[in-house]
């Protein structure tokens, strides 16, 4: 069937635009080993990926009774942000990608909006974006619900049916999804190669599942989107 034209491309960014997770939960490791929880960072790949930090502690209050307090987000702020610094790199292809949409686009990330600018800072690519980057923090629920992707949609003027939304994550999917917009799944990310992780995202039944970042054009391109993925 024809699609609708779309007029805006929603991107997550860690682990879309920027090569982040893998640094990501390995610093969420090593705190919670401090703070005394035992998880591996497969363990955390699959309970936290693509999730807002409100629904993360809110599922270690929960499970663990731990209390990610403002000691504990500092400490694990500035490890990260640290290592960032030194070894964050921007996803394959992306600045080419972008560069070639020819239409509107965003950033809609579960991050909080100093570590978005400083990933998109850091790998170059903060003048392809600013000022249209949300956070979950502008929301009151982070994914899987379907409030960023709707608030980005919103502040940018196009109706959610014309958007295409760039996602990592099943969250993402899921949120995307509730959205009523596109979403194209990448598997480009480091962290995102496995076959279990792949299989994770075609059961969301995304409308594409791409792992090549320099294919992004031809997909939103496309005349038709008709449910089926590669």
């Amino acid at each position: 069937m024809a699609a609708t034209p779309t007029e805006l491309v929603i991107f997550d960014c860690d682990g879309v635009l920027v090569d982040s997770e893998p640094i990501s939960l390995s610093v969420l490791v090593e705190a919670l080993a401090a703070a005394g929880v035992a998880m591996s960072e497969a363990e955390a790949h699959e309970r936290f990926l693509g999730r807002s930090l409100k629904s993360m502690s809110e599922m270690l209050r929960d499970e663990h009774g731990l209390a990610v307090d403002g000691p504990f987000l500092d400490a694990m702020r500035q490890a990260l942000y640290a290592r960032f610094r030194e070894e964050l790199q921007p996803i394959a292809g992306i600045a080419e990608a972008v560069d070639a949409l020819g239409i509107a686009h965003c950033v809609a990330s579960s991050s909080q909006p100093e570590r978005i600018r400083l990933s998109l800072t850091v790998t170059g690519l903060i003048d392809r974006f600013e000022p249209n980057i949300f956070s979950a923090s502008m929301v009151a629920h982070g994914k899987p619900a379907p409030d960023l992707f709707l608030h980005a949609s919103a502040a940018m003027g196009v109706r959610p049916e014309r958007c295409v939304v760039v996602e990592d994550s099943p969250a993402g999917v899921v949120a995307a999804k509730a959205a009523g917009m596109r979403v194209f799944a990448f598997t480009g990310g480091s962290h995102a190669r496995s076959e279990s992780h792949r299989a994770a995202l075609l059961g969301l039944g995304p409308d594409r599942l791409f792992d090549d970042m320099r294919e992004l054009g031809q997909f939103v391109r496309a005349e038709e989107v008709d449910g089926k993925v590669s």
